[in-house]
């Protein structure tokens, strides 16, 4: 053991020798100097094609989707984009194979591999990938020896090279590998050469040599948006989760059952505190910024994209977003325009053409110009925006990805209904069939949800803001309850945002600084966001001891979250912007989804019987969660499960760097980090470098920070000190973290309070007008 390493975002060398923290920064500003200075292209156009070489899918295969819907040709265009279409993202994701220290490797977790946990037959369970249909487990290894899903179905159209043709050979749109969203291309780095050192035993069994920088793999992975976006549809779901055929699917239910951390920690174990760190998402839920770090660990249910229509016409409702810059060079984007709000924060500003092409930088698109922006996973670099200019110049994908999200709207604005529980085989059973109960019900919501979860208003709306300031409002809104129609046309949210400071909700993702003036979004949120005024202190509480104190929030955007619909809110459990409301039964039948929807309820309206509350309130002593997956996102806060350590093989340090690692050892261990620590108090260290005499006070807290971590560690390691004595020493550089944390708020399933006053009656009656949405 050399040193400690208390942030997963922390560069190893800080704590080895925090001295060299001004090297370091000067490294950043040369490299920042240096980027600047060339052109970089994506691979399309290094090869001088141009986007008239490419096009939309036409056929229509995934028919059986989405209920049979009946899609016009544009429409199943669009549908195409959003299933097959990755924008050149298969070389980013090869790029991070080599540069992810162990964590991402998209090939071996779409293995049937004997043996491995990630096979077809376990895959939905263990991962919460969807099965593609048309596909079974492998029976042999392929050409490479590599254990790839094989195809049993009606061929995919969309493999066609003739038709679509790609930039590096096969298809434009890869091919199908057994999961939904994942599609396999050749790599065109896989020459004579690499074909000769290329060993499919090693590649599956031994970590030197699947670690090394320079393993060049067969294939490349490309992601497209159905990834994370397409899941069990809820009115026809699959008899048996891994075998389902197409109809059972939904496009925009959200990928509800995905488990982040065992999709992107294929090869880490439990002492490993990267693996506690990927597995505080819960499933569901996703760090969107997790590789364009923003040093906030802040994972994000998977949007559910229902009644699209609904939700432009309640934007049209409320005041215009002013853009200015870059900004209005993306499609459909003008200087004063009225938008939805797509992310939580409410930062995706700028229309959902523009907001769609965002999504597919975010995951890799035109990597060789983004990744030059921000130190992917590990941060500490000062954000530079992506300039929509520059992609627009140089990136073929970027051009054809903005020609592509006009269809994709357009299949969205047809098929985005939601799924009602009355439709359900078996469905009525679940519903109030007392008429003066559902009464009830919808009076209590018109009273106390309508405001903020209903797109139909009466007129004029209220101010943002919790208070009801119109005198009459709810004897309107009752009505408009009342009406026989209410849920028709309904987005059931009047897309608002809301400070954080009255919801009361876990407030990490509302700091989120991706979208902030100057940072790596800037391009792609308003200049209303960039201006927003600070929403004043919310209260937190110390990860320790539970005791609150006041955090002042920043503005410039941060410190607002967007209303989320309850469209399908029966079918959506858990609640919350970070899945953290409820229990999660990983089942994804109507049994499973009541399930967890009832409990989700109760915790809503009961919120004393939320772990969280009980952990403030001193009574807080594990649960059901724990008892079953012992995961770090069980706890309320997202705590270590057992010791572990920040661990670095020697693959993936530089080799001046090598020299830490113990004689005969192949990685260094940084740590002991206890069992129980609160992930975020690690994670959400701020690392970004900046120069400015208002920065040094924050450089000062952090080297100081540093500096006590390796005198604690050097004084654990020579008084060999137990668990439990580390444990208490680390324990005093709480407040240290604290001071340098971006994000202080730890209990991540508080808040929305506003039905907890209401009687028992009244809260159950709520719950069975909510199950009719």
């Amino acid at each position: 053991m050399k040193s400690l390493k208390l942030s997963v975002t922390t560069p190893a060398v800080f704590i080895a020798n925090p001295f060299l923290l001004g090297r370091k920064v000067l490294a950043f500003l040369l490299l920042f100097i240096l980027s600047g200075c060339a052109t970089v292209k994506d691979e399309p156009m290094n090869k001088g094609m141009s986007s008239d070489k490419f096009k939309e899918a036409e056929e229509d295969y995934f028919r059986d989707m989405d209920g049979g819907i009946k899609l016009s040709s544009g429409e199943v265009k669009g549908r195409n984009t959003w299933m097959v279409y990755s924008a050149g993202n298969d070389a980013f994701w090869d790029y991070m194979a080599a540069r992810s220290f162990g964590t991402i490797d998209l090939l071996k977790v779409i293995t049937s591999y004997p043996g491995s946990k990630y096979a077809r037959d376990s895959r939905f369970s263990y991962t919460g990938m969807i099965n593609e249909p048309g596909f079974r487990k492998a029976t042999k290894p392929d050409q490479y020896g590599l254990w790839l899903d094989e195809r049993t179905g009606s061929p995919d159209p969309y493999e066609n090279a003739e038709k679509y043709p790609g930039v590096n050979g096969g298809s434009f749109y890869g091919k199908g590998s057994g999961i939904v969203g994942l599609r396999l291309f050749p790599n065109p780095a896989f020459d004579q050469a690499a074909l000769a050192k290329w060993d499919a035993k090693k590649y599956y069994t031994d970590s030197s040599y699947y670690y090394n920088k320079k393993l060049v793999r067969p294939y490349r992975v490309g992601m497209a948006c159905s990834f994370c976006h397409v899941g069990p549809h809820p009115l026809y779901p699959p008899a048996d989760t891994e075998t389902p055929e197409w109809k059972n699917l939904s496009t925009n239910v959200g990928a509800q059952y995905l488990w982040i951390g065992r999709v992107f920690g294929y090869d880490l174990k439990p002492n490993n505190f990267v693996w506690q760190l990927l597995n505080s998402s819960p499933p569901g839920a996703l760090e969107t910024s997790g590789i364009v770090t923003d040093n906030i660990n802040n994972p994000r249910t998977m949007n559910a994209i229902y009644n699209v229509k609904d939700r432009l016409n309640a934007s049209e409702a409320y005041d215009k977003e002013r853009q200015s810059g870059n900004t209005l060079l993306l499609h459909g984007v003008t200087e004063e325009m009225h938008v939805p709000h797509i992310l939580k924060d409410g930062a995706d500003s700028v229309g959902i053409l523009g907001a769609l092409t965002r999504v597919y930088f975010n995951i890799g698109s035109f990597h060789q110009e983004w990744v030059r922006h921000f130190n992917p996973i590990v941060g500490g670099k000062t954000q530079t925006p992506i300039s929509v200019a520059v992609a627009e110049k140089n990136s073929v994908y970027f051009q054809l990805t903005e020609k592509f999200v006009g269809n994709l709207a357009a299949f969205f604005l047809k098929a985005s209904s939601g799924h009602h529980l009355k439709d359900v085989l078996g469905g009525e059973a679940y519903l109030a069939k007392d008429e003066k109960t559902l009464t009830l019900g919808k009076e209590v919501f018109a009273d106390h949800c309508a405001q903020c979860h209903s797109s139909k208003q009466p007129p004029p709306q209220p101010a943002a803001g919790m208070a009801l300031q119109k005198e009459g409002y709810l004897d309107q809104m009752r009505k408009i309850v009342m009406a026989p129609h209410f849920l028709e046309d309904n987005y059931l949210s009047d897309e608002k945002r809301y400070p954080v400071t009255e919801i009361g909700t876990h407030a990490s993702a509302a700091l989120g600084t991706n979208s902030i003036r100057g940072h790596v979004w800037n391009d792609f949120s308003s200049e209303t966001y960039k201006n927003l005024p600070a929403v004043g202190k919310v209260q937190v509480h110390n990860p320790l001891d539970g005791s609150p104190y006041e955090y002042e929030m920043p503005g410039g955007g941060r410190g607002y979250y967007r209303t989320p619909s309850l469209v399908s809110l029966w079918s959506t459990a858990p609640f919350f912007h970070n899945n953290s409301l409820g229990k999660f039964t990983n089942d994804p039948s109507l049994q499973g989804r009541m399930e967890a929807f009832d409990d989700a309820a109760e915790k809503l309206l009961w919120p004393e019987k939320r772990p969280g509350t009980q952990w403030i309130n001193g009574k807080y002593s594990g649960s059901e969660c724990e008892k079953t997956w012992n995961l770090p996102f069980c706890s309320p806060i997202y705590r270590t499960t057992e010791e572990s350590f920040i661990v670095i093989n020697k693959a993936f340090l530089p080799k001046i760097l090598r020299k830490l690692i113990e004689k005969g050892e192949d990685e260094v261990r940084i740590g002991p980090i206890p069992k129980g620590t609160p992930v975020d108090l690690l994670a959400n260290v701020d690392l970004e470098i900046k120069l400015g005499l208002d920065q040094v006070k924050k450089h000062k807290n952090l080297l100081g920070l540093l500096i006590n971590v390796k005198k604690s560690l050097i004084k654990i390691k020579k008084k060999n000190l137990g668990t439990e004595e580390s444990t208490a020493l680390l324990k005093t550089l709480v407040p240290d973290l604290l001071a340098v944390s971006k994000s202080p708020d730890f209990v991540v399933d508080r808040g929305h309070l506003f039905g907890s006053a209401l009687s028992d009656k009244e809260k159950f009656a709520l719950i069975g007008f909510l199950k009719t949405m």
